[in-house]
């Protein structure tokens, strides 16, 4: 692919030649000749000088360096688009494999693939283009739509509603059943979980996550969120569209999550609690109540810009416990009359 053509696909501006010839793509370390890159950070300008790729994608041009750019707005999009230019995604054979188990009241839409072992229960509808891979269960009633990627061993039980392009990778569970019980006669009582989940488009779950079925009601995924690898997403919960939630997350039940929020690694949610929209939870931070729109980390977590000060001061707490005894010797000679 010569670079004027990649321009065409993502719009940006040429330093250097436009007929130079693109045959690959790699990180800056790892670049060679004939690949394109990309710097996204001013801590990486310092390996330009040994990159030896043959574009580098900027968002500002760099001077010094006889190396071709292409500048954007963008650079990590970009890269994400020459990826998708020189790896093609893997293709699938149409039909259903006479080794999954189907029932005959599956409803399927055209050009689906269902690989071996694969189970499909009463009354399920999947979309056009969809493909369930192997070892996947899907209960009954549960519509799958279009243009979905169901990876092996992911189970989707019974009266779940999956939107279209949604990407599930390998070990995920969605509708498993809410925790929930009462304590009566000294046992604890299983609440029964009826309800079900909506998985909005475009959502992409991690593997080997947790999504529990509402008690009454839906728990729901909003459109366009992103949940990282072994999650945990409790009964009723609500999260709004184009959120992230990263690894090892845990969302207590009934909590609500709004649009555009960022959930850092091993945070906990307690249940019952609000997130506003556009709100940042820093990692393994704990966070109960309504929290407004804003940046917070720490257990409980507060601010955080007061908890990066906390922080700050936690180290000094030795040097500063050693100079208030100090201070108290002081203060007990003076009392006593005593020369300092």
């Amino acid at each position: 692919m010569k670079l004027k053509e990649f321009a065409g696909i993502v719009n940006g501006i040429i330093r250097g030649n436009p007929e130079t010839e693109i045959t690959g793509v790699s990180g800056i370390e790892d670049a060679k000749e004939g690949d394109i890159t990309f710097v996204s950070s001013p801590k990486y300008l310092k390996l330009i000088t040994k990159c030896n790729a043959t574009c580098i994608i900027v968002k500002e041009f760099i001077e010094d360096t006889l190396t071709t750019q292409f500048k954007t707005s963008n650079p990590y999009y970009a890269f994400a688009k020459a990826i998708e230019c020189f790896y093609s995604k893997p293709s699938f054979r149409t039909g259903i494999s006479s080794m999954a188990a189907v029932s005959d009241s599956v409803v399927c839409g055209k050009n689906i693939s269902i690989f071996p072992f694969a189970h499909i229960s009463d009354n399920v509808t999947v979309g056009d283009d969809t493909v369930i891979q192997s070892g996947v269960f899907i209960g009954k009633n549960t519509k799958i739509g279009m243009e979905c990627m169901i990876y092996p061993n992911v189970v989707i039980r019974e009266d779940i509603i999956i939107g279209n392009r949604v990407i599930i990778h390998p070990g995920t569970v969605i509708g498993s059943d809410g925790f929930g019980y009462v304590f009566e006669n000294d046992e604890h009582y299983k609440i029964p979980q009826v309800g079900g989940v909506i998985i909005e488009d475009d959502v992409e779950i991690g593997s080997n996550v947790s999504v529990d079925r509402a008690t009454l009601g839906n728990t729901i995924i909003g459109r366009g969120t992103k949940i990282d690898n072994l999650a945990q997403i409790a009964h009723n919960v609500k999260i709004g569209e184009k959120s992230l939630i990263i690894a090892q997350v845990g969302i207590g039940g009934s909590s609500e999550i709004g649009n555009f929020v960022t959930i850092a690694g091993q945070a906990a949610i307690s249940d019952h609690t609000t997130i506003e929209s556009g709100t940042l939870i820093g990692g393994k931070s704990g966070i109960t109540g309504y929290i407004s729109r804003g940046a917070y980390s720490g257990c409980p977590a507060i601010p955080h810009k007061n908890w990066l000060r906390s922080q700050s001061l936690f180290a000094k707490l030795p040097e500063m416990n050693r100079k208030l005894k100090e201070l108290e010797e002081k203060l007990k000679r003076l009392e006593k009359g005593d020369a300092i």
